[in-house]
């Protein structure tokens, strides 16, 4: 058991499905490294971070960097958002789509630093 899976599971139970539907899609990236950053879940490329998430009292905060947020402002309008953040409310499906498109653009941005 890594680093990320001991954090979920060291959450509520019924909050661990989400947290680990966040961890899969890190994971299904190629060349990314995960950790624990900020005391949350971090996957990252190229020793650069892609995307934090961390669960909070009534959301997943979800954390793509403000560039991410920017770029998809018009998609996020239905959700509370902050310079380098996103709420994901417990009430709500995870926006599975609209979050693999974010960490699509902030992998496409890493990899163009290059």
């Amino acid at each position: 058991m890594n680093e990320i899976e001991q954090f979920i599971l060291q959450q509520p139970v019924d909050r661990q499905e989400r947290l680990f539907a966040l961890a899969k899609l890190g994971r299904s990236l190629p060349n990314v490294t995960e950790c624990i950053s900020y005391n949350m879940p971090c996957f990252k490329l190229n020793q650069k971070p892609i995307f934090y998430f961390a669960p909070c009292k009534k959301h997943i905060g979800f954390y793509p960097t403000p560039n991410v947020i920017t770029k998809f402002q018009e998609e996020l309008s239905e959700y509370k958002t902050s310079k380098g953040a996103v709420q994901l409310p417990e009430s709500r499906e995870l926006p599975i789509a609209l979050i693999e498109k974010m960490i699509a653009y902030r992998v496409e941005m890493i990899q163009g630093e290059h």
